[in-house]
């Protein structure tokens, strides 16, 4: 696309149409979620006050911060210095289109960055890269309370041959080559798996060893800020939970959501939360009054950042990008 078919991409019917689908995905799931008990999870925002909900969006708030602090390295090492405010802006506007299967939408960015010169496979490889990194990320969560609920390891497993898998993929960069210069045997399919293919070796210069260590930490750092709130949460609403505990309940949920590859980990994220506290002893309606909370001050939280940021980045003129060594603006 040029740059100005990006521009009327992100605008006119589109745009709009863009922005009621989320807004109305968003209505709908909390009606749904007041409608199975509204009374509990009114009672439950009493019990956190506006205090303990301030607080809740702040560690949200620190767990994409730190996701961006790893995403700009993403694309520095990809040869794209892109500024802190519009790469900002940019990385938030991707949160609108969190609410898609595995979290897919937020591929949106690469959109764009595309207005600011950043080629398609290296938009898409920070976002492969930043999927496998939190993948990995909630995956070792887990394991803190794998011994609190041992039922739980086929799925842990799962998740983390998963990891292994990509992880090993990623580093056997001869078979990667190897493989895409058979690519003319495929056919009709040629040009599609070749994208892949070019994605896939991209993204191998985001998983060198010292920059996945650091993108590793991150990623755990902030998605544990994200599980200290829904530890505060519990404890706020009068449920005794450790945080090894809670932490153990919130990333299994988001390892099955991302698993389920459901729009936003919907249904099946929200079940397991409120299983695993049900099982811990907790009454099923307060048990869902939590995961509402919870969820409210994370994922929605997050489309609506998304839906606020889409709409200043869309409206700004398409730029051209910068190369390596040169300042962004």
């Amino acid at each position: 696309m040029s740059s100005l078919s990006h521009a009327t991409f992100l605008a006119g019917w589109r745009y709009r149409a863009l922005i009621y689908s989320v807004v109305l995905s968003a209505l709908g799931y909390l009606g749904f979620a007041l409608f199975g008990g509204w009374r509990e999870v009114t009672s439950a925002l009493v019990q956190v006050g506006g205090t303990g909900l301030l607080l809740a969006l702040l560690l949200s708030l620190v767990n994409y911060g730190l996701r961006y602090l790893r995403w700009h390295p993403y694309l520095s090492t990809l040869g794209h210095l892109i500024a802190w405010r519009p790469g900002c802006q940019i990385y938030l506007a991707g949160f609108a289109l969190t609410t898609t299967p595995g979290k897919a939408g937020e591929a949106f960015r690469g959109l764009l960055l595309k207005r600011r010169g950043v080629p398609y496979p290296d938009s898409f490889a920070a976002f492969f890269s930043e999927r496998l990194s939190d993948l990995i990320a909630i995956v070792l969560l887990t394991l803190l309370g794998l011994s609190l609920y041992p039922q739980a390891w086929p799925l842990i497993l799962l998740g983390g041959l998963l990891c292994l898998g990509l992880l090993a993929m990623l580093a056997w960069r001869e078979g990667l080559l190897a493989l895409q210069r058979r690519l003319p045997h495929l056919g009709r399919w040629q040009r599609w798996v070749g994208h892949g293919f070019e994605i896939l070796l991209q993204a191998q210069r985001c998983h060198r060893p010292g920059l996945l260590l650091l993108a590793t930490l991150l990623s755990l750092l902030g998605w544990a800020a994200e599980a200290f709130a829904f530890h505060l949460i519990l404890d706020w609403m009068g449920v005794e939970a450790s945080f090894i505990f809670a932490a153990f309940v919130f990333a299994l949920a988001m390892l099955a959501g991302a698993l389920s590859f459901t729009p936003g980990g919907l249904g099946s994220t929200e079940g397991v939360m409120a299983a695993l506290l049900i099982w811990h002893g907790v009454a099923a309606p307060e048990a869902i009054a939590a995961t509402v909370l919870i969820r409210s001050t994370t994922l929605w939280f997050a489309v609506g950042l998304g839906v606020a940021a889409l709409a200043t980045t869309a409206a700004e003129p398409p730029r051209e990008a910068r190369s390596e060594g040169n300042d962004d603006g």
